[in-house]
């Protein structure tokens, strides 16, 4: 009998995307098809049937590159030579994630350059594997305190603050406003420094429904995994250690990460997946800044509620400040509608309120309708956490500072008036409502409200918010005082929500 052929007794095996091509593959649909990464990188992950480590590494190669797209593309051309517009798209996306492994993460520069040019080949740019090749050890023969100083040579104010901690200057200068209205200009550098580190994962424990035993299960189930990774290089990967500047010190990690939570629902320093956590697949515990917490919190418990209260969320997509008002509201014998306009958003609304019965309706429509077809209804409570510029989440949507202009301020502006209108309109007497934006631009957060309260002075009066998000807050929450509460991730960890309460009267 003749012996079986090699192939035959060794079948082939067929490894899937490394977790690179992965990182990859999400970097290009951010840029090409304007995906979100905290949208595609789940599936791809999953798809990829990465392991835990392994999903651990492109997530932070995904999220820490898009951060960091100005401040690599400055590197990138100082190192080749090249404007980066006259770079391929691809090789550019390439030459970015080797960047990212060679400067901000401890990768040995052997692993990151072979694997940055084996990358190149994978994604069919054969031809450019040789000037991928020197770019990534010119830019492995410096540290990354001597490239910031090549980059930021002759650049002074804004424009050196932006390249630097890579935010376009318009960004800086807008959060340099919104720190100057509460005579904190001084705090910006620690304010861009924050939204350069990648956050950890905060939980809200839905108040009614999680339980001790679910908030103490958490740490058990997301306890570090030992798996090793299957990715060859990822597997010798250290912790991201930041980028390294000549002001600031450098942080290995979100530094308020293990600090106590700020939201007396929230529980913060989650590593690994949270689907793991059996108190989050049962819906229990949501996936949800704290910061956006204590917004739908300083509604809820603005004051007493009487049962059979009728709230809004106007605005309600994806659902989870709706989850915990409905929380609240079942609790307390009050009914929740939530609102949203983009049918795909509606279904996440509906997801995110399975459960809670007739407590919640879900609508879909434009918010902007609300008191105008004759109905007479009110309501006692309305939450608008309104369309914006999203400049307070960057930590967590780090896409979003590549994408919106200087322009897009006015026309949400524009929006936001319309939507506040709406909400006065439906606000019943005595009635609380809270204006929210997770954005501390001041044209979408002070700008508004005086705005509103010179179309609609004579009806609403401003409530002391920062006093009733401290009697919220699980501690200090490090407000200004007066009539609105901006919070920043610098202080406390969570996003910059920006929010004002006010009462019809």
């Amino acid at each position: 009998m003749n012996a079986p052929r090699n192939d035959q007794q060794q079948p082939r095996t067929v490894r899937g995307p490394s977790a690179r091509r992965v990182a990859f593959d999400v970097l290009r649909a951010v840029q090409v098809d304007d995906a979100y990464a905290n949208l595609l990188l789940p599936t791809r992950i999953r798809r990829a049937a990465l392991s835990p480590r392994d999903a651990g590494f492109a997530t932070e190669l995904t999220y820490g590159t898009i951060r960091m797209i100005g401040r690599y593309d400055a590197i990138v051309e100082a190192a080749s030579g090249r404007r980066v517009a006259n770079i391929e798209a691809d090789v550019l996306d390439v030459m970015r994630l080797g960047v990212h492994q060679l400067l901000a993460l401890r990768t040995p520069t052997h692993a990151a350059v072979s694997a940055t040019v084996e990358l190149a080949r994978e994604v069919g740019a054969h031809r450019a594997t040789g000037f991928v090749n020197a770019v990534m050890r010119k830019v492995a023969a410096r540290t990354p305190e001597e490239w910031d100083a090549e980059v930021t040579r002759g650049l002074s104010g804004d424009d050196l603050l932006a390249t630097r901690w890579s935010h376009p200057a318009w960004v800086v200068a807008s959060l340099r406003d919104a720190l100057a209205a509460e005579r904190s200009r001084d705090e910006i550098v620690a304010l861009l420094a924050a939204d350069d580190v990648a956050p950890r994962v905060q939980l809200a424990a839905l108040p009614g429904l999680a339980t001790e035993a679910d908030v103490a299960e958490v740490t058990r189930a997301l306890a570090p995994t030992t798996e090793p990774a299957g990715d060859d290089h990822a597997a010798r990967v250290e912790p991201p250690v930041g980028t390294a500047v000549t002001d600031a010190p450098a942080a290995d990690v979100d530094p308020t990460a293990d600090a106590l939570p700020v939201s007396p629902v929230g529980i913060r320093g989650v590593t690994g997946d949270p689907a793991r956590v059996p108190g989050v697949a049962a819906g229990r515990l949501r996936v949800q800044d704290e910061g956006s917490q204590l917004a739908a919190l300083a509604l809820s418990r603005s004051s007493a509620v009487r049962a059979g209260e009728r709230w809004l969320d106007l605005c309600a997509g994806p659902g989870g400040k709706a989850a915990l008002l409905a929380a609240e509201a079942a609790q307390a014998g009050a009914t929740l509608v939530a609102n949203e306009l983009v049918p795909a958003r509606a279904g996440l609304v509906r997801t995110a309120l399975a459960g809670f019965g007739d407590t919640v309706t879900v609508v879909e429509g434009d918010g902007r309708r609300y008191g105008q077809d004759g109905s007479g209804v009110t309501y006692d409570r309305v939450l608008l956490d309104a369309p914006c510029t999203g400049l307070g989440a960057l930590r967590r949507r780090p896409e979003a500072r590549w994408r919106k202009l200087p322009e897009d301020v006015h026309e949400l502006a524009a929006l936001q008036e319309e939507l506040l209108d709406a909400a006065v309109r439906v606000l019943a007497p005595g009635g609380t409502l809270a204006y929210v934006t997770c954005s501390p631009h001041l044209a979408e957060t002070r700008g508004q409200v005086d705005a509103l309260m010179r179309r609609h002075g004579d009806v609403l009066e401003q409530l002391d918010t920062a006093g009733v998000v401290r009697s919220v807050a699980a501690r200090d929450p490090q407000v200004a005082d007066g009539p609105t509460a901006q919070l920043w991730p610098h202080r406390i960890g969570t996003d910059a929500m920006f929010i004002a309460l006010f009462r019809r009267v």
